[in-house]
């Protein structure tokens, strides 16, 4: 006998049609800022995010109560919807990080790229997990746990964010510099090793600080790197190689989401965060030198363009700025903001330092490296995903990413100009620019 499975009911006219109406203003607002953010030499980002600010408890539920319960209503269902998409967008987003990693750069740049991660690795770590054991009491979630909550704030600090860095480089024309390439490789350094403490974390906040609990998390973390490089690495080129013998970019763009999805399904089955599988797919996707770029346009203007705007928008939404007029959390932003720049650049100066670099080498290096924009508002929205971190330590924390992209610019350029350029430089631009 068979049962007939009972049929799911579709999604309410009027929850479809708050739906499509969040999407649509959160999209036109991001984008308006973006634009408006690019123009004032600021990164996309701060706009995006500002439109959620606009939207969210710091703005129009202020201004416009009644029409902020109704356009953004808590409700768990609501909710999720727009989570879903801006997910899909960050999994798309982070993938695209991945392809920005060069590994072999990496390898050619290895002791002195390892020696400024680690220095930018290390002492934000420790900073960030001194000042979560210090957090005042009423800045913790109910019931949370301190040590998880320093735990997670450690990883916050000591992120970096490979496209924010890129682009800065990019539009700096510091690219082809000796020091752009070695921030390019630190910054790189310092996500891998983010992104697999985040899935430590992460496991540690929904299954305990059990120590089996630990070290199975962190076994599955190797695991997960073997069967990337025995695995996923072959099945990345397969895909690859039948994506090339077509001359449509839909067949190229539809091979890399599928890569990427399934490689997020990968981490996540095994407990660890979704985001991690798509970076490890996108850094494959990019050492298999089987990827023709061009071919990715279309997805990658749709993703910046579409998916990511909305994610951070959705991520502003979340921030309380009005929480800034409490005392304590002003100082505690003030803090956390002081420590994330100070631990940053002192870690990446002393790394660049014991590596034989020069102060304006070690001073740059620190102000590239300082950059957290995307990456730390992705670890942010983790964070309060899982309940870890309260509305108002997300704020902070968002906060430090806005700020800390806002500095990197002006920091950079500075230090840039006080060092010598290469003649093995000036061959790079050459090739750089296609001459």
């Amino acid at each position: 006998m068979t049962l007939a499975a009972a049929p799911v009911a579709p999604i309410g006219a009027h929850q479809m049609l708050v739906f499509l109406l969040q999407l649509g203003l959160l999209l036109g607002l991001a984008f308006a800022f973006g634009r408006l953010a690019t123009k004032w030499k600021l990164p996309a980002v701060v706009g995006e995010l500002t439109a959620g600010v606009v939207l969210g408890p710091s703005l129009l539920a202020h201004a416009i109560p009644g029409l902020s319960r109704w356009l953004f209503p808590a409700n768990v269902e609501q909710l999720h919807l727009l989570d879903a998409v801006g997910q899909f967008g960050v999994l798309l987003l982070v993938g695209f990080t991945g392809m920005h990693v060069d590994l072999g750069l990496l390898r050619r740049k290895g002791k002195t790229a390892l020696s400024v991660s680690m220095g930018g690795l290390l002492i934000p770590l420790a900073l960030g997990f001194g000042v979560g054991m210090v957090l005042p009491a009423s800045l913790l979630a109910e019931g949370g746990n301190r040590s998880v909550v320093a735990l997670f704030l450690a990883v916050a600090m000591c992120v970096s964010a490979i496209p924010v860095i890129a682009k800065t480089l990019l539009e700096m024309k510091l690219l082809h510099r000796n020091i752009g390439q070695l921030t390019i490789s630190a910054s790189a350094v310092d996500d891998i090793v983010g992104w697999a403490l985040l899935s430590i974390v992460s496991t540690m906040v929904t299954s305990g600080l059990r120590g089996g609990q630990v070290a199975l998390t962190i076994g599955s973390l190797v695991a997960v790197g073997l069967i990337a490089w025995l695995v996923a690495r072959p099945v990345v080129r397969a895909g690859l190689r039948v994506a090339a013998k077509s001359s449509e970019p839909g067949v190229t763009v539809a091979m890399i989401v599928i890569l990427l999805l399934l490689s997020a399904a990968g981490t996540h089955a095994l407990g660890l965060e979704p985001i991690l599988g798509t970076f490890l797919c996108g850094m494959l996707i990019s050492s298999s030198g089987l990827l023709d770029r061009t071919k990715l346009a279309p997805l990658r203007t749709f993703v910046m363009s579409v998916l990511a705007p909305i994610f951070f928008a959705t991520a502003g939404l979340r921030m309380d700025l009005t929480a800034l007029v409490r005392l304590d959390v002003l100082l505690t932003a003030l803090v956390v903001l002081a420590v994330a720049i100070g631990g940053k650049f002192a870690g990446a100066y002393l790394g660049a330092r014991v590596a034989r670099l020069s102060h304006w080498e070690g001073l740059a290096l620190g102000a590239g490296l300082n950059a957290r924009g995307v990456i730390e508002v992705i670890v942010a929205m983790v964070g309060l995903r899982l309940g870890v971190l309260t509305t108002e330590t997300y704020t902070i924390v968002l906060l430090v990413a806005v700020i800390t992209s806002l500095m990197a610019p002006p920091t950079l350029r500075y230090a840039a100009r006080r060092i010598a350029v290469t003649s093995e430089e000036n061959e790079r631009e050459k090739v750089f620019s296609g001459s």
